[in-house]
């Protein structure tokens, strides 16, 4: 470990050195979207994303543009109950994680009647401003004068659901709990919302940060397609968030530097490369503009990712790195991943989450739950599990399953339907594809979540996906250690570490004490700094200025990118450095 915490928790893009064009709080913005109105009968329009607090922002608009009429989108959405039977097949029955992706749009949540009546209120104004405000607003008046994106970061607002503070798009569901309004959010709101993203971002006027709500920033539209133009070429990292868990640990708050609190005893979670769900800062002057890091994708998808890359998997981030930590904690967890047909049939993803534990560190007695043992008998071990979890005896995990021992730099594979977990006292670096949350429990250890309330349990999905042959010895072969030596040079060397054939990301590590050469080959990196203080990336074209990472720090290359290197800090000189490096393997 580090002997002083340098992992930057508000990593940014810095775009300019100036924060020309950048507004402060609602004066501010007010006073800039009032300047940029330039005719006597003006449409703004402020598109949101669902979560925002439009109330907060229609508010500050309505003092300072004095519009003539309002059109609240909210007053235009079917009703709850319309919403509600339209989302059944996609949210329906009682599981409290898993829905089924879809093809919804923003416009089916708008009543058709409504939408006429607050178009023919809008086309009697003569004269002023109309604001029509809300997710929606765009498309109730398409021919709008002047835009606005209101955006959100979606760590804060699943935030904002845990406080109560919102519901989903047309429900109503305050005091819902806040995994609920996450469910919906995750299978329809944001889906729909960010189709209606991809075609405004080319076009907005203005992109309002409402992520602090009592600190708002605007910039204008070209500030920001300028700054997702500089992002797209050059090494970057997303803003982290951490979370705490019933089997959550400490490693992170020493190393991370992170508060501990009551409301965060541990810290269980660290997504630091997740462009789904992470922000990307902007950095404008002393100015950092917040916004999700998907817009980045959807700008400038084929840069991003590469051709062969895009071709594959669209305007989806395919790579996720992301931080587990049990150091001092308990056990993850007993689990396992459906299967690639299983989760196109049952939830509508065309792609499921092979994954693997990468340990950044382990204690005396860390380990990694991995497939079956030999003896297994498959019909005992769900007789067992349904047991436990009816209230009978406690599963007893090791009877069944594999504990391997694990230490630092370990790699253990894990393609979807091998049954695996981590034991407490490991620091996993988890590299996975990016289906986002499709895991099913099978034995939590008898623990509650941090609300108190039982953690959901899938045996049934469980049980269809289990791979009932991948079983000691098949494992100890083709998952544990699959180390192999590809090349070398004067101060570097590179190993194969995985993953498995049937998963889609290679990851290879590099051990280096000078400048290590790498070339993105047309596709998206993503590396985290395993092993040294510091490290610098650079172009041999010097195309991009260098850039630093700490330890434990994820980032991004690019495909654009191309050739780059990486070498030692000044304070890791002398010192080796590793790195470990995944990317979508697109050639046999």
């Amino acid at each position: 470990m580090p002997r002083t915490p340098n992992y930057d928790k508000f990593p940014f893009v810095r775009v300019s050195d100036s924060d020309d064009g950048c507004y402060r709080g609602w004066r501010e913005i007010g006073d800039a979207l009032k300047a940029a109105i330039r005719l006597p009968r003006s449409i703004v329009c402020v598109e949101s994303y669902p979560g925002a607090y439009v109330d907060q922002i229609e508010e500050a608009l309505v003092q300072a543009l004095a519009p003539a009429v309002i059109v609240r989108a909210a007053s235009c959405l079917k009703s709850p109950a319309e919403i509600e039977s339209m989302l059944a097949p996609y949210l329906g029955g009682d599981d409290p994680v898993f829905g089924r992706m879809n093809g919804l749009m923003v416009t089916d949540f708008l009543c058709r009647d409504k939408v006429s009546r607050a178009q023919e209120q809008i086309g009697q104004v003569k004269q002023g401003t109309v604001l029509i405000i809300g997710t929606g607003a765009s498309l109730i008046a398409p021919q709008f004068d002047l835009l606005v994106y209101a955006d959100m970061a979606r760590w804060e607002i699943q935030l904002r659901q845990r406080r109560g503070e919102i519901g989903n798009l047309g429900a109503n569901n305050l005091q819902e709990r806040s995994g609920l309004k996450y469910k919906r959010a995750f299978f329809v709101d944001w889906r729909a919302a960010d189709r209606l993203k991809k075609s405004l971002i080319p076009k907005v006027d203005f992109l309002l940060d409402t992520n602090e709500s009592n600190i708002p920033k605007l910039i204008s539209g070209s500030l920001l397609r300028r700054g997702l133009v500089e992002t797209v070429a050059r090494p970057f990292r997303v803003v982290p968030y951490f979370d705490p868990g019933p089997w959550g640990g400490h490693w992170m708050e020493e190393v991370c530097g992170l508060p501990v609190s009551k409301d965060k005893p541990n810290h269980a979670w660290c997504f630091d490369c997740v462009p789904e769900e992470n922000s990307l800062l902007l950095g404008f002057g002393d100015v950092r503009v917040e916004i999700p890091a998907i817009n980045l994708l959807f700008s400038h998808p084929r840069e991003l990712l590469g051709d062969a890359v895009h071709a594959r998997f669209g305007t989806e981030f395919p790579i996720r790195f992301d931080f587990l930590d049990t150091m001092g904690g308990g056990n993850l967890s007993l689990q396992v991943h459906p299967l690639t047909e299983y989760i196109q049939d049952k939830f509508g993803m065309n792609y499921t989450q092979d994954e693997s534990y990468y340990l950044l560190d382990a204690g005396d007695d860390g380990s990694v739950f991995l497939g079956l043992r030999e003896d297994a008998d498959p019909g005992q071990i769900m007789a067992d599990l349904r047991e436990a979890q009816n209230g009978g005896k406690s599963f007893y995990a090791e009877r069944y399953v594999n504990r391997f021992p694990a230490k630092r730099h370990d790699h253990f594979l894990i393609p979807a339907g091998t049954i695996h977990g981590s034991g407490k006292e490991g620091m996993v670096l988890e590299i996975s594809t990016t289906p986002y949350i499709f895991t099913f429990k099978l034995w939590d250890w008898g623990r509650l979540g941090l609300d108190g309330r039982p953690r959901p349990i899938h045996l049934d999905h469980g049980e269809a996906n289990i791979q009932w042959d991948r079983r000691t010895d098949w494992v100890s072969r083709n998952l544990v250690g699959q180390v192999e030596q590809l090349g070398s040079g004067e101060c570097w060397r590179e190993e194969r570490t995985g993953l498995h054939e049937r998963e889609f990301i290679e990851t290879r590590r590099h051990w280096f004490h000078g400048s290590t050469p790498h070339h993105t080959n047309g596709g998206v990196n993503v590396l985290n700094l395993v092993q040294g203080e510091e490290a610098i990336v650079e172009s041999p074209a010097q195309s991009f200025e260098p850039f630093t990472v700490h330890y434990a720090e994820t980032f991004i290359i690019p495909a654009a990118v191309g050739p780059y290197t990486i070498r030692p800090s000044g304070i890791a000189e002398g010192k080796e450095c590793a790195t470990i490096k995944a990317f979508v393997r697109t050639r046999p």
